[in-house]
């Protein structure tokens, strides 16, 4: 039932469409008049005028034709840089990037799956319960669009965001995340003239980093230094520096465990650091911005929605492989709201990097998946 020339031309139509994050006015513009064609009522909310983007996030309303609970559906259409003049080229059933930008499966292969989903269920007269769509912006950003949502506007309580990479994966569990700004002060001096009467920025966040525990803290718990940026010319001991990070972990004792031992750690080597110069002591300071980046997410294996995709999968010989991720996603969001929202692969590989690909074969097994699914909604 699956149109596999559709995907295809569906998916380079998008994929051609430049979408950075606060970029996205063009491809919403193609959206809505795509999903128009499908009879989907169409609006777009003030998200983008909240946090700098030139479109909202989209949101979709199709009827069914059936009675039941709505099902909530949700991708991004925003992408990572390098993302000038993208030009997808498809080989041997491959999509990739011909230049050097990434290629926008991610999460247009989303968009493109759920589309053809549509497509499927009209032209087969499939019976299917009322879809909420939401393609969302700057999820690469933060999830900053989804967190702009009206949740109050939604009648499904359950969902599936089409936004991970495989195939006939789901993901039911997702980490929390604490993003933080640490801005360490010092004192500047002529590091060739008069070098003992600085205190070094720089040193201090040296000291603070080597003693941190960063990369895989254990199974549940990850910590990163993303960015460090500090310092005016050698010649000068440099007076500030900023450490930007984040934590993330499925446990939320350990992720506020792991945030404070970080930022304890800042605060020791920063009070360590004075000096004295005749009768003047000078003391290093710090300032800290700290914020819950998304909330974690768990959805039961018991639950609804995960049971609807094991029987879809069932259905095709295609069982579903349940596990949880090490990254965010707008389905953090929708939980913490109390929609009960899981993760689906569309297929999409190497994302975020120039190498991005992904198999048309993958998207018509996704839609094949996705059609199953609303099926039996």
């Amino acid at each position: 039932m699956v149109n596999r020339e559709r995907i295809i031309d569906e998916f380079t139509r998008q994929a051609s469409i430049d979408s950075p994050s606060f970029k996205e006015a063009v491809i919403a513009k193609y959206l809505e008049q795509r999903f128009k064609k499908l009879g989907a009522e169409i609006e777009f909310d003030d998200a983008g005028a909240k946090i700098g983007s030139d479109s909202g996030n989209l949101i979709a309303r199709i009827p069914g034709n059936k009675s039941g609970e709505p099902l909530l559906l949700s991708a991004h259409m925003d992408t990572v840089t390098p993302a000038d003049n993208v030009e997808p080229v498809l080989k041997d059933g491959i999509f990739t990037s011909a230049g050097e930008t990434i290629l926008g499966g991610d999460d247009k292969s989303g968009i493109v799956e759920i589309i053809e989903a549509l497509e499927v269920l009209q032209e087969e007269n499939i019976p299917y319960v009322s879809l909420e769509i939401v393609i969302s912006i700057c999820e690469e950003q933060g999830l900053l669009g989804a967190k702009q949502l009206d949740f109050s506007q939604f009648k499904a309580q359950h969902g599936i965001a089409l936004d991970t990479r495989g195939v006939d994966i789901v993901i039911n569990r997702a980490p929390a995340a604490n993003r933080f700004k640490i801005d360490i002060f010092g004192h500047e001096a002529h590091a060739g003239v008069c070098p003992e009467q600085g205190i070094s920025a720089i040193q201090i966040a040296s000291r603070a980093i080597s003693r941190m525990s960063l990369g895989r803290i254990d199974a549940e718990t990850t910590a990163n230094i993303g960015t460090v940026h500090g310092g005016l010319a050698s010649n000068i001991i440099p007076s500030q520096l900023s450490l930007r990070g984040e934590v993330r972990s499925h446990n939320v004792d350990k992720l506020r465990e792991q945030t404070e031992s970080i930022i304890s750690i800042v605060e020791e080597e920063v009070n360590k650091a004075k000096i004295v110069i005749g009768d003047e002591t000078k003391v290093a300071t710090m300032s800290l911005e700290l914020k819950e980046d998304f909330s974690p997410m768990l959805v039961t294996e018991d639950a609804q929605i995960l049971q609807i995709i094991q029987e879809a999968g069932n259905a095709l010989g295609r069982p579903q492989k349940i596990q949880a991720a090490g990254g965010g996603s707008d389905a953090n969001i929708f939980n913490g709201h109390g929609i009960e929202m899981v993760i689906m692969a569309t297929g999409m590989e190497k994302v975020h990097t120039v190498n991005e690909q992904i198999s048309v074969d993958d998207m018509v097994k996704a839609s094949e998946l996705l059609v199953e699914i609303i099926r039996r909604a």
